[in-house]
């Protein structure tokens, strides 16, 4: 089974950054696609970006022109970058893997709180 662990959240004023990552306990890239959800207190799971096993990237109209996501195939770590963040993008953030074949076959991590406030 695939294991993803996410770090990097926290506590940040408004206006500024934080750089989540996504470490994945064996070579999956070239078999997942790979995205980053959200899930605010009330709110349903949203999908913020994810990135096909072909290096396309897709992301939420909310995040985008703020928000990056990159992988390093050596590292076996998905990152998302986030710039000027909102107290909107307040949330827990969440790795996911999905087979780009079975795309059934998905795996989550365990997530990582991020807060946005001054």
């Amino acid at each position: 089974q695939v294991q993803l662990v996410e770090s990097g959240g926290g506590l940040v004023q408004p206006g500024g950054s934080l750089r989540l990552s996504c470490a994945a306990s064996e070579s999956i890239f070239s078999s997942y696609e790979m995205g980053w959800f959200r899930q605010a207190p009330g709110n349903q799971r949203e999908l913020v970006a994810s990135i096909t096993s072909r290096a396309r990237t897709n992301y939420a109209d909310s995040v985008k022109g703020r928000f990056t996501i990159s992988r390093d195939n050596a590292k076996n770590t998905l990152y998302l970058q986030m710039n000027s963040l909102k107290p909107g993008d307040t949330a827990v953030y969440y790795c996911s893997a999905a087979h780009s074949l079975f795309p059934t076959l998905r795996y989550w991590g365990q997530g990582t709180q991020v807060t946005v406030s001054s």
